[in-house]
């Protein structure tokens, strides 16, 4: 009784801090204080984009933005060179999750998966949606990230219900995959605390996501990770393993490190990885093709702010190898914070989209010349 109220108290707290660690946010962008590398350039694409979180793109081209808080789906379309964004569903519960396919959105908010048809056709008159999935309920975690894979199935991050637990038999800290009406649902990772990103390699497909460490542990423990699934069914080691060597206070008995997939590249403490995307086009140098980039939304639980960034992996063909900061200065030296980057999009003339859901803005980040 008394390490169940221990429990209950501890979750109280971790959700005061949450509200309370919050960064204080600036009123809008400066684009003036971001740093890229030399020859790169950042613009503000669209703005009024009302806590701007995942991204994916029609096949006419229309952008289509999920959200958190704010509960609607927005669809940017460029109309005579001006951009018109519009809201196309209201009253959904943290619909995060965008994918495109065949014609249709699919949103995943948190307890469903909704397809909305021929989309691109109505957006000033959307259809009624049609219920794909039904998810999980809880709504610690309980953003989902939802993809298309190569294999042309759905991917859905089913996040840990908790800062740490063992919810595995229930399907929590799961990353799953299920045919386009919602059948022949199957787990293709464990062991996943809270991926809110996925990508998959342009030549191996594998999978790669990245996953938020636990909270409580310190500063500097454990390192966030961006993770590679080899084939399905592995285990990446929450809640008895993270960063591929720390093994949990609590639930270290679960398992051991070495039956966990070590992570591909650890990332910084609290850093809180979100959307992953491998670079596949032609207006960024050829050096950077194939290099994978990594919105970090920021850290909380950490006395020193971290993240608020985006990072560059290079790659050695199906290995990372490297990784600096691509964009940064949204966290300044007086600890304010300016935006958070969330998702990324390479558009066909080789430039990159960024979401920044605290902005409320997406960017484009375009390579001219470095001379």
């Amino acid at each position: 009784m008394r390490f169940r109220l221990f429990r209950a108290a501890l979750a109280a707290s971790l959700a005061l801090s949450i509200a309370f660690a919050l960064p204080a946010v600036a009123a809008a962008p400066d684009l003036s204080t971001l740093r890229l590398p030399p020859g790169f350039a950042i613009e503000v694409w669209a703005d009024g984009v009302t806590n701007a979180r995942s991204l994916a793109r029609g096949t006419r081209g229309t952008l289509f933005v999920g959200t958190r808080s704010a509960g609607i789906v927005h669809a940017i379309s460029d109309e005579g060179g001006t951009r018109r964004v519009r809201t196309i569903a209201r009253g959904l519960r943290m619909p995060n999750g965008v994918a495109f396919r065949d014609g249709a959105l699919y949103v995943g908010e948190l307890t469903r998966i909704l397809r909305y048809d021929a989309i691109e056709s109505r957006l000033d008159d959307p259809p009624a949606p049609v219920v794909v999935a039904e998810l999980p309920k809880e709504t610690h975690h309980g953003l989902r990230y939802i993809a298309f894979g190569p294999d042309g199935k759905l991917y859905v991050a089913i996040g840990a219900p908790c800062n740490v637990c063992d919810r595995d038999s229930e399907g929590f800290g799961t990353i799953i995959r299920m045919n386009t009406d919602g059948s022949a649902r199957e787990t293709v990772a464990h062991g996943v605390r809270n991926s809110v990103g996925f990508a998959f390699h342009p030549r191996s497909r594998e999978l790669w996501f990245t996953d938020n460490g636990r909270d409580m542990l310190g500063d500097d423990v454990p390192a966030c990770e961006l993770n590679r699934l080899t084939k399905p069914g592995q285990h990446f080691g929450f809640p008895f393993c993270h960063a591929g060597d720390i093994v949990d206070p609590e639930f270290g008995s679960v398992g051991r490190c070495a039956e966990a997939q070590a992570p591909a590249l650890k990332l910084g403490p609290h850093v809180a990885p979100l959307g992953l995307r491998f670079y596949q086009g032609r207006q960024f140098p050829s050096g950077w093709r194939g290099s994978l980039f990594i919105a970090e939304h920021g850290s909380w639980n950490r006395s020193q702010k971290i993240g608020y960034r985006v990072m560059r992996v290079r790659m050695d063909g199906n290995r990372a190898a490297g990784y600096e900061e691509f964009v940064g200065g949204w966290l300044r030296p007086d600890g304010s914070v300016t935006g958070r980057p969330v998702d990324l999009l390479v558009l066909d003339d080789g430039s990159m989209l960024l979401s920044d859901d605290v902005a409320s803005v997406v960017y484009r980040i375009t390579y001219r010349s470095a001379s």
